[in-house]
C-alpha cells in the first residue's frame, strides 16, 4: 500500500482514538445511537498523526447527528440567542425546521454533488435560507406577533418564504485551503498598506493585482474609508477614536461575511445541526438546554477546519475530441476578451510559503479560537500525501503557486437594479435588525469558478440550472461583461459556454488536475493549437 493510499484510509473506526475499549465502556455503549462514539480532547489535535485528526474531521463532516450527540438546540435560536419564546422549545415536531433550522443532519447533507461528493456542492433542495436563523421556528402564521418567534421580523413586519432569509445554494468546498491562504496573504497585503499611510495622506489598495480602491487619512488623522471597492461592511468599520478598518479579506459565505474556515464551522454547525462548540458557546455549558456539553471541542473544531484545509483543487475535463478541444480553447480566450476575467481572475499568486496553512489562522473574530490561545498545528498544503489533484509551485518558480480559482475575493453587485427579485431580502453584513440589515443586499463575492460545471444549482441562489443563464444573469457592474458576451457569434457564445463546462470536480483519486474524459492527465493547451 503506497503512503497516500495509507495515510488516507482513516476510518470511523481507526478515529476511536484511544486504543481498545474496555468491557464496561462497551456495555455503557449499548443501546447508545449516537454519530461520535468519542470526541477528540483538547489536547489531541497536537499529538495525533495528521492523518488520524484529518479523519476525525472527515467523520464529524460525515456524521448525521443525533439528540444523544447534542443535535438539536431546544432553548435557542441559530444565532445562539434565546428563543423568543421560551415556552416554545424546539422539542418534538418543533425540532427541525427546514427554514429556520436545525436544518439538516450533518455537513454532507447538502454538501455532497457530484455523485456523493464529500465536501462538494449542493443542489436547490439543499439550499439555505441564510439569515432566517434569527427566528425561533419560522411558522408564517400571522397570528404570531411576537417578534422573531414565527412570523414577524425585528421590524415587526410580517415575513413570508420570499423575506424570511437569504436563499443561497451549497457551494463546494473544494480547494479551501489555498483560497483562504490567499484571503490572508490579501489581508497582510491591505493592511500593510494601511499602516504606512500618514494623516493628511491616502495609498492605493492593491494586492496580488487586485485592487480595493482608495484609503485616506484626513489631516486630523481620522480614516476615510469612502473610496474603498470590494470589501463587506465590517471590514471598513471605525470603531473608537484609535479605530482603524481591517481591511479583512472574508472569503467565505457567498456575501464575503465570515473570515476563515473556522469561523464558518462553529456557525454552521450551530445553525444547522444544532450541535454548540465549546469554544463559541463555553466549555462545559449547556446554553441550548439539550442536557448535552461540549457537542464539539475545540479539538473536533480544529480537525473538521484542517480537514476542510487539505480537501482536493477542482481541475478540468477536456474531452479528447478536437470539436470539443477547439471549442475550450475558443471559449477560453472570448471568456478573457469580453472582460469576464476582469472580476473572474483566472489565478492569483500564493507567495511567501503560503501554502503553509496554520490553525488557528491570524483574523478570527471573538467566539472562535484566536492565534495564542492555543499551539497552531500545521498542514502542508503541497503535500503529495493529501488527497489530490494538489497545487504546487512550478519548476519555473519554486516560491509561487498559482490558484486558478476564477475569482478576486471581491464584492460586486451584479444583479439589475430593475429586477426586485435580483437582490437579497436581508444584508447579513449589518447589524441584525438595523435598517441597513432590512434594507436588503446586491453585492456578492466573486463566484469561484472552479468546479462551477459540477454544481448543480447555478448563482447565489441556485435558480438556475445551465451556466448560460448565470452567464446570462449578469447586470450591473457586470452589465458590460454580459453585453459583449451577447455581441459574440453564436458560436463564439457557444465555446465560451464549453470552455466553463470544463471547469469541474474531479473523483476522488484523480492524480492530474487537467484530464480527458476518462480522467487521464492531458496536456493543456495543446501542443498543436488547433484553430476554431
Amino acid at each position: 500500500m503506497t503512503r497516500a493510499r495509507a495515510m488516507w484510509s482513516v476510518t470511523a473506526a481507526v478515529v476511536a482514538l484511544a486504543g481498545a475499549t474496555t468491557g464496561s465502556a462497551q456495555r455503557a455503549a449499548i443501546g447508545r445511537e449516537v454519530a461520535i462514539a468519542r470526541h477528540l480532547a483538547d489536547g489531541d489535535e497536537f499529538t495525533l498523526t495528521l492523518a488520524a485528526l484529518i479523519g476525525h474531521g472527515r467523520v464529524l463532516f460525515a456524521a448525521n447527528w443525533t439528540d444523544q450527540d447534542g443535535g438539536g438546540r431546544p432553548a435557542t435560536k441559530g444565532t445562539g440567542d434565546p428563543l423568543s419564546r421560551a415556552a416554545a422549545p424546539l422539542t418534538g415536531a418543533r425540532a427541525f425546521n427546514r427554514v429556520s433550522g436545525p436544518d439538516a443532519n450533518g455537513c454532507q447533507g447538502c454538501h455532497n454533488r457530484p455523485n456523493g461528493l464529500q465536501a462538494g456542492a449542493g443542489d436547490f433542495v439543499s439550499n439555505a435560507f441564510v439569515l432566517a436563523q434569527r427566528f425561533d421556528y419560522i411558522t408564517f402564521d400571522r397570528k404570531d406577533a411576537q417578534s422573531g418567534s414565527g412570523a414577524v421580523d425585528e421590524g415587526q413586519r410580517a415575513v413570508s418564504l420570499a423575506t424570511v432569509g437569504n436563499p443561497r445554494s451549497a457551494p463546494s468546498l473544494l480547494g479551501a485551503g489555498y483560497l483562504e491562504m490567499l484571503a490572508r496573504q490579501m489581508t497582510e497585503d491591505l493592511q500593510r498598506t494601511r499602516d504606512g499611510i500618514a494623516a493628511g495622506r491616502s495609498a492605493r489598495l492593491v494586492s496580488k493585482g487586485i485592487s480595493f480602491g482608495t484609503l485616506s487619512r484626513d489631516a486630523d488623522g481620522k480614516w476615510n474609508t469612502r473610496a474603498v471597492q470590494g470589501l463587506p461592511a465590517q471590514s471598513v468599520a471605525v470603531t473608537g477614536a484609535e479605530g482603524k478598518p481591517s481591511l479583512v479579506i472574508r472569503p467565505w459565505h457567498q456575501s464575503g461575511s465570515a473570515v476563515s474556515l473556522r469561523e464558518f464551522t462553529n456557525t454552521a454547525y450551530n445553525q444547522h445541526h444544532g450541535i454548540q462548540t465549546a469554544e463559541r458557546f463555553g466549555t462545559d455549558a449547556d446554553p441550548d438546554g439539550d442536557g448535552v456539553k461540549n457537542e464539539m471541542t475545540r479539538a473536533d473544531v480544529t480537525a473538521v477546519t484542517i480537514f476542510l484545509a487539505a480537501l482536493p483543487v477542482p481541475g478540468r475535463v477536456i474531452p479528447n475530441d478536437v470539436v470539443v478541444e477547439r471549442a475550450v480553447l475558443a471559449g477560453e480566450r472570448a471568456f478573457d476578451q469580453v472582460g469576464c476575467t476582469r472580476c473572474h481572475v483566472a489565478e492569483l499568486p500564493l507567495e511567501r510559503r503560503g501554502w503553509m496553512y496554520s490553525e488557528p489562522g491570524p483574523f478570527n473574530p471573538a467566539g472562535n479560537l484566536r492565534r495564542g490561545e492555543a499551539r497552531a498545528v500545521t498542514l502542508d498544503l503541497t503535500d503529495a500525501a493529501l488527497p489530490s489533484p494538489r497545487l504546487t509551485p512550478s519548476r519555473e518558480n519554486a516560491s509561487v503557486i498559482r490558484v486558478p480559482a476564477y475569482t478576486d475575493f471581491k464584492l460586486h453587485d451584479i444583479t439589475d437594479p430593475a429586477d426586485r427579485g435580483a437582490a437579497e431580502p436581508l444584508d447579513m453584513n449589518q447589524p441584525p435588525g438595523s435598517r441597513a440589515f432590512l434594507a436588503g443586499n446586491r453585492k456578492f463575492l466573486t463566484r469561484r469558478l472552479w468546479g462551477a460545471a459540477s454544481h448543480p444549482a447555478h448563482f447565489h441562489h441556485g435558480l438556475f440550472t445551465t451556466l448560460r443563464q448565470a452567464v446570462l444573469a449578469h447586470a450591473g457592474e457586470a452589465l458590460a461583461e454580459r453585453q459583449a458576451f451577447q455581441r459574440l457569434a453564436a458560436d463564439q457564445q457557444d465555446a465560451v459556454i464549453e470552455f466553463l463546462k470544463s471547469l469541474q470536480l474531479l473523483p476522488p483519486g484523480t492524480k492530474a488536475r487537467i484530464v480527458d474524459e476518462q480522467y487521464r492527465p492531458k496536456p493543456w493547451p495543446p501542443a498543436t493549437l488547433p484553430t476554431y
